[in-house]
């Protein structure tokens, strides 16, 4: 992938629904340029498809963060259990790192998160957590 390859997939993820014309004009490239291009990338696979987002498909939980899990021992497997019963919990990671467990929780409000945060802290294993606010969401990839 060269220059315009990456340039033209930055444009098609601020607008999937673009023009050929509107891409060759924000490219500053013919309609064919941007029409092959298109055509290749998506023949080798780095175009994978198109989507949509739907107002549905934003996050219905006003409160949301990231909390990042250190658990002791080998307890990942009990505690990703655990995780799995708890309704706030959006998305459980593994890692490399620091960290052994990345958790997406999302609440209707502050108190609940604490609430969700505090239960989670309880769970035998769980030597260290550190927790960060998801303020906004620029992209999703779905």
């Amino acid at each position: 992938m060269d220059d315009l390859d990456q340039k033209l997939i930055a444009a098609l993820r601020r607008n999937g629904r673009a023009s050929l014309s509107e891409l060759s004009q924000m490219l500053g490239v013919t309609r064919s340029t941007v029409r092959v291009r298109m055509e290749r990338l998506r023949a080798s696979g780095e175009i994978l498809g198109y989507t949509v987002t739907l107002k549905g498909d934003e996050p219905k939980h006003p409160v949301r963060g990231l909390m990042m899990i250190g658990i002791e021992g080998r307890g990942t497997d009990r505690i990703l259990r655990h995780l799995q019963g708890l309704s706030d919990v959006r998305a459980v990671h593994s890692t490399n790192g620091r960290w052994d467990l990345i958790v997406e929780i999302g609440t209707e409000s502050l108190d609940a998160l604490d609430a969700v945060l505090a239960q989670i802290r309880r769970f035998d294993g769980v030597v260290k957590s550190e927790t960060n606010l998801l303020l906004s969401t620029k992209r999703t990839s779905r």
